[in-house]
């Protein structure tokens, strides 16, 4: 688990093809890494990594074919910035949400717009991902914990402050950048809650509909 808050800012060494997937070398800049063993887990992008070799410098890990298909790894070359994380502890202090790590699908920016010293993100997210964004709700950008501002349809808004823009990747985003999503988990708990005895039953997608919720109570008429 994670909590959004980047710790450091690091960069791609290598992306090496092994045995059908690919080994990422990171270096990790000012990240701590005395208290990291082999089998620790870092987030490298909001991406949940397995440290398997710890150089010195940064670490390795591998990445899975499945996690290479589902997020936006595969845009990653030797010198990429990437935003770093180490897995939070029991006083680890909570100054986001909680973050699993495990991306929920690849977003891309529409729109960057200067505001005073803010800069705004216009995203576009997966439609599947629409209903779990909600306005002042959380959601995690490339590991980032971020608060949404806006929402309209499969796009979200965020205002993003000059101390984030210096500490995180977000000060280079342009147009056309695909970025690692991951909403906020309760709200997919609750979707499976709703659901209740129907959770057990096959489906090919969410059965939560407004026809559902008002059916169930959850919706005044």
């Amino acid at each position: 688990m994670f909590t959004g808050i980047i710790e450091s800012i690091g960069s791609i060494r290598a992306m090496t093809p092994k045995g059908g997937d690919v080994r990422v070398h990171v270096e990790t800049g000012k990240l701590d890494l005395s208290d990291v063993k082999l089998g620790d887990s870092i987030a490298v992008n909001g991406v949940c990594l397995t440290a398997v070799e710890l150089p010195g410098n940064g670490f390795a890990a591998d990445v899975s074919r499945e996690t290479l298909d589902c997020t936006a790894m595969n845009d990653l070359k030797s010198g990429s910035p990437v935003n770093l994380e180490k897995a939070l502890t029991p006083t680890t202090r909570l100054g986001g949400h909680l973050v699993s790590g495990h991306v929920d699908g690849v977003g891309e920016v529409v729109t960057r717009t200067d505001n005073a010293r803010a800069v705004e993100f216009r995203i576009r997210a997966p439609k599947e991902l629409a209903k779990y964004i909600a306005h002042k709700g959380s959601i995690t950008v490339d590991g980032t914990s971020l608060t949404v501002n806006a929402v309209d349809g499969a796009e979200f808004l965020l205002t993003i402050i000059p101390h984030t823009l210096s500490e995180t990747i977000m000060a280079s985003y342009q147009p056309g950048r695909r970025v690692n999503l991951e909403v906020d988990l309760l709200a997919r708990y609750l979707e499976r809650l709703l659901l209740g005895d129907k959770a057990a039953e096959p489906t090919a997608g969410s059965t939560i509909t407004e026809s559902f919720l008002a059916a169930n109570g959850y919706l005044k008429s």
